[in-house]
């Protein structure tokens, strides 16, 4: 099993409302896990956001909290709902009404790496989902949770940036001929999760940093952003989608020659992005 449910890494102070979180980059394949698989250990990588938490190192400095996942996304997805159970994998579960996330292998526990491949070679039990889901997801979902009120306490106000990476043939489906090609997507569920001022301010950050910003297309946002996303509450997520082949090496899964490059650009993003969140009703933070 990993060894943690997930790492916090908090500012010296809290200065922003703004929270930074990445549920898909652990990398704690444990040995149990690695035995229970049918995939080796490049493959089962390749659902991993890998180094997003390196790229968004950076946020406790500009005082904003890092919340990290502690296990990997192939063992226990914390962007999917805890009842996101998969029938054709868990025992003793009911088929739920029509999921494409569980229809496709990709629930809380997932059936399939990138590509559709299989992670298991039969189905497990009931009971083992669950202990994954207590064990791991519930705490990192508990601390998010409270990272998000104390923002609303402190700052009247709470700005999740929800950090991901997608693959870089993702955007094959909506790159143009002649149009440069979308390297970052933003996530606000079509204005459902986050205020459009708010959305409106993080593209214009990207998109100044020399990104080309497309919003919602083809990812709008999975679990955190449906669940956390409340902006007449003055609640805000916005999930954040980085195209890999910018850092990494997406076949060999390692750092490629831009990546140093990459996590500087992204700093000065998350330098302007928590800006965001001090420069709003400061007054409440002064209390």
């Amino acid at each position: 099993m990993p060894k943690l449910a997930y790492h916090l890494i908090n500012p010296q102070k809290r200065t922003t409302s703004a929270v930074f979180a990445s549920p898909h980059s652990g990398r704690d394949y444990s040995w149990s896990f690695m035995r229970r698989t049918v995939l080796d250990e490049h493959s089962i990588r390749s659902s991993e956001d890998a180094f997003v938490d390196k790229l968004f190192a950076a946020a406790p400095q500009h005082g904003a909290p890092l919340l990290l996942a502690g296990a990997p996304r192939a063992f226990v997805d914390l962007n999917r709902s805890a009842d996101e159970l998969d029938p054709a994998l868990i025992e003793d579960v009911r088929a739920p009404a029509h999921n494409p996330r569980i229809a496709s292998g990709l629930g809380v526990v997932p059936r399939v790496v990138a590509g559709a491949r299989a992670i298991y070679s039969g189905k497990l039990p009931r009971a083992e989902a669950q202990h994954r889901i207590d064990t791991y997801w519930r705490p990192y979902h508990a601390t998010l949770r409270r990272l998000l009120d104390e923002s609303l306490a402190s700052f009247g106000e709470a700005i999740l940036i929800d950090c991901h990476s997608m693959p870089h043939e993702a955007m094959d489906g909506i790159a143009r001929a002649g149009v440069r090609r979308p390297e970052v997507v933003l996530g606000d569920r079509f204005g459902a999760s986050a205020s459009a001022e708010v959305v409106d301010q993080i593209e214009a950050i990207f998109a100044e940093a020399g990104l080309t910003v497309v919003r919602n297309a083809p990812f709008a946002g999975a679990f955190t952003a449906q669940h956390y996303g409340r902006p007449t509450r003055r609640q805000h997520v916005v999930q954040v989608e980085i195209d890999r082949a910018l850092y990494m090496n997406e076949q060999l899964v390692r750092p490629n020659g831009n990546f140093n490059e990459m996590q500087r650009l992204l700093t000065r993003v998350i330098a302007r992005i928590t800006e965001i969140g001090r420069a709003r009703d400061l007054p409440l933070a002064a209390e």
